[in-house]
């Protein structure tokens, strides 16, 4: 059969994606890029944000009409939304065949087949361990220009429990794979071309921890000893990870990073935000303080490094005092990028039982502040970096200019510069830069 999957919301549910592709191809089946030639249309959604499940309802939706033209199509939901809603998606959405959580990755393809099969909807939302069989999958074409990255997901759900998120409840709880699974994955993507490597999960420091919420104690960290051992592949010149949790961040694990030949200098550090009153509404468990130890200590082994940070602005209850402590620790802290999210309650949160008390333009003027401050800091930190001399990974052409090739620093700095002949995504080159944009930079190759 011919496959057509799309993809809605995180880079987990990207990876998931490409998994399920990699599962169908080894079967026999064939991805497409359009609905219109497909046999099975594969919705992958997301219900963290509200428009996002919006967006996925409406083409599903919509997808009544080509059904209608052509009975035999199979349309299926997989992800977040579909584990959040189940059998109400079917009800919903009758033209829908089935629905699969996200604890049953590893049965879509004889879940697909059977419908093909013998026509019936299927509601399959049960959470089983046995997704881990199914999370090395990949699909990557010998062509793609984009091989020389991969991902791979390491861990799955999350056992946190923050009042605001839902991932909890949707994506089951926190479950880490095997290590020499993932490095035999890892070894597998290096020989077919990759050389950089992201590693994924809702918090990847607590990897092998057996989802334990307390953080590991001093000198114990299984996700550094993983990150040791992918070190130690020859031909992987580069390993990011996202998102890590600021209080599983010890020793150990900073330790490992700062020795590492791959692990990138750039760490995605969720703060959410500065006051510590709003923090416990967060049930986020550390304090302004004990985030800016956290950070301090990353900085002191590696001074080179930048950081980037999720925050949420307009939490029930959030004053103007909450919103200012929040600015004041990112501003402290530098960030280099910033996600930073108007609230909305989600249907199942903890604080989607409280009143969402900060009017909308509130919310707008705060979020508007922060993007404020960031291009400004970005600005001026990008200008510092006149005539320095960066090392970088070639990503290829660039998106905006094809006349200009593209790559990033180990601090995730993006460098555009002219192409030479020879050069070849996948390649680490020296770059002089020789002007900063507002948010990347250009330069000449060594």
């Amino acid at each position: 059969m011919k496959i057509y999957i799309k993809t809605y919301g995180c880079q987990m549910n990207e990876r998931d994606s490409e998994a399920f592709a990699g599962m169908l191809v080894k079967a026999g089946h064939t991805m497409v890029s359009s609905e219109e030639e497909a046999d099975v249309l594969l919705f992958n959604t997301c219900s963290v944000r509200e428009q996002a499940e919006r967006k996925a309802i409406g083409k599903i939706g919509y997808m009544r009409k080509l059904k209608n033209r052509r009975p035999d199509l199979i349309i299926g939901a997989t992800g977040c939304m579909a584990q959040r809603l189940g059998n109400r998606l079917l009800e919903e959405l009758p033209h829908l065949d089935f629905v699969l959580g996200t604890g049953q990755l590893h049965t879509l393809v004889p879940l697909v087949e059977s419908i093909r099969a013998d026509r019936r909807q299927v509601a399959s939302i049960l959470e089983s361990e046995a997704v881990l069989t199914g999370m090395g999958s990949h699909f990557r074409p010998a062509a793609d220009p984009g091989n020389w990255h991969a991902q791979i997901a390491i861990t799955r759900g999350c056992n946190r429990f923050c009042s605001y998120c839902i991932v909890p409840y949707v994506r089951g709880r926190e479950i880490s794979r095997e290590r020499s699974d993932i490095v035999a994955e890892a070894k597998e993507l290096v020989a077919s071309g990759a050389r950089e490597i992201m590693l994924l999960g809702q918090n990847v420091a607590a990897y092998g921890l057996g989802g334990n919420i307390n953080p590991p104690p001093p000198g114990h960290s299984p996700f550094a000893e993983l990150l040791e051992e992918l070190d130690r592949i020859p031909e992987l010149l580069r390993i990011r990870f996202t998102s890590p949790y600021p209080t599983y961040f010890n020793d150990r694990l900073i330790g490992a990073i700062a020795a590492s030949r791959t692990v990138c200098h750039n760490i995605h550090l969720p703060l959410q935000s500065g006051s510590d009153r709003v923090l416990r509404e967060m049930n986020r468990q550390y304090t302004r303080d004990s985030y800016l130890g956290v950070v301090d200590a990353i900085r002191s082994a590696m001074p080179d490094v930048t950081f980037s940070t999720d925050v949420i602005v307009g939490f029930p209850g959030e004053t103007d005092e909450d919103f200012e402590q929040t600015r004041e620790v990112m501003n402290r802290v530098g960030f280099d990028n910033s996600f930073i999210f108007k609230y909305s309650p989600r249907p199942g949160a903890k604080s989607a039982e409280r009143v969402d008390s900060v009017p909308r333009e509130v919310k707008e003027e705060r979020n508007r502040i922060l993007l404020e401050d960031l291009r400004a800091r970005v600005e001026k930190t990008l200008k510092q970096q006149l005539g320095t001399t960066v090392e970088v990974l070639v990503e290829g052409v660039s998106p905006r200019n094809p006349e200009r090739w593209c790559g990033r620093t180990g601090t995730n700095r993006l460098i555009h510069f002219e192409p030479v002949d020879g050069l070849q995504p996948g390649m680490l080159r020296q770059v002089r830069i020789t002007r900063a944009g507002s948010v990347s930079l250009f330069g000449e190759l060594i």
